[in-house]
């Protein structure tokens, strides 16, 4: 299929699950926010598979073609798999900026960066027997990890990225036994320290990625709507991403309404392209994407483009959800059908 349709990870986590609220007014954690569940902890994982899957029908239902689990178990997107790593402690935790430029609380590392074991794999698992539709998982990537980390243990930024990206490899591995068919590493941190990413941070995705047979893709924003306000239009680090062994570069394009001749920086990767402007409540109309998509099109090739929102879908209501991810199927189908393909 030309242009399949996928949402970047996240979905909306009910209200019965979550303290939205809460969840809105704060930084997303670093460590862990248990007080952001709403149910006992005896019951959590089994009204987080509910959960899980009731968000999987709404992505079926809307059109869309590629799949997440929502990442419904996850506080934020990273904190889940960095807090359960060995060598990281949480109690006391670290301290570590933002990219708001606040200081957050963060995992200390504190020994030997290392997976004790699986962490998403249960996800993964239950994820691909709940729909015949492609699948996709997403895990936090090594130099995000590192910037959103207290360095107690290495002698460098780098070495500790290089554990993490280990600790990634093996996780990426597992996922894809489970019968996943893409994984996708959330780097949005080589965008908001581009200086220091470009020391290390492909040598780190790429040892992430080492050996590993499936599809897998890296994705970069410029922060989530809700949260970062003050926005560049444009990427300070993309091009480099062409150097990884990622198939797909993930970016947003909407709100920072993207110059599309940037994706010439990218000529060897799929772009996974954001189409829907999260940072507007206003359900976008077919006609709204279709336009994004054509300009995308002007330079790059429909067989290198997959269409998806901008990030951070999690922080919609679910009704603002469906409708976006609607208007993101229908606009698909439109150009799809100009290409003759439809």
């Amino acid at each position: 299929m030309l242009l399949p349709t996928t949402v970047v990870g996240s979905w909306v986590q009910p209200d019965w699950l979550v303290d939205r609220a809460s969840l809105k007014s704060r930084l997303p954690p670093r460590v862990r926010a248990a007080q952001l569940w709403k149910i006992p902890p005896e019951h959590l994982e089994e009204a987080q598979d509910a959960a899980t899957l009731a968000a999987i029908r709404d992505m079926e239902l809307a059109g869309i073609d590629v799949v997440t689990d929502g990442e419904i178990r996850r506080e934020s997107y990273s904190n889940r798999f960095a807090t359960a790593l060995d060598g990281v402690s949480l109690d006391p935790p670290g301290t570590a900026i933002d990219r708001t430029g606040h200081a957050n609380p963060v995992p200390r590392i504190a020994g030997p960066i290392r997976r004790k074991g699986p962490v998403e794999v249960r996800d993964a698992e239950l994820l691909v027997s709940s729909t015949t539709r492609k699948t996709k998982i997403t895990l936090p990537g090594p130099f995000t990890m590192m910037q959103q980390a207290e360095n107690a243990h290495y002698a460098s930024p780098e070495a500790a990225a290089m554990d993490y990206a280990a600790a990634v490899n093996e996780e990426v591995h597992a996922l894809f036994a489970a019968g996943v068919d893409v994984v996708q590493l959330d780097e949005p941190y080589v965008q908001a320290r581009a200086a220091e990413a470009k020391k290390y941070a492909v040598r780190a995705i790429n040892r992430a990625l080492e050996g590993v047979k499936g599809t897998t893709a890296v994705h970069l924003c410029l922060g989530y709507a809700h949260i970062v306000h003050e926005r560049p239009s444009g990427y300070s680090f993309l091009a480099e991403l062409d150097a990884t062994t990622a198939d797909i570069v993930s970016i947003e394009a909407a709100q920072p309404k993207l110059d599309m001749s940037v994706l010439r920086e990218l000529p060897s990767k799929t772009i996974m392209l954001g189409v829907l402007d999260l940072g507007d409540p206003a359900i976008e109309t077919p006609a709204v994407v279709a336009e994004r998509i054509r300009r995308a099109l002007a330079v790059v090739s429909p067989e290198r483009l997959v269409i998806a929102p901008d990030c951070g879908m999690k922080y919609l209501s679910r009704e603002t959800a469906i409708g976006k991810a609607r208007a993101m199927v229908e606009g698909a189908k439109i150009v799809r059908r100009e290409l003759g393909a439809g």
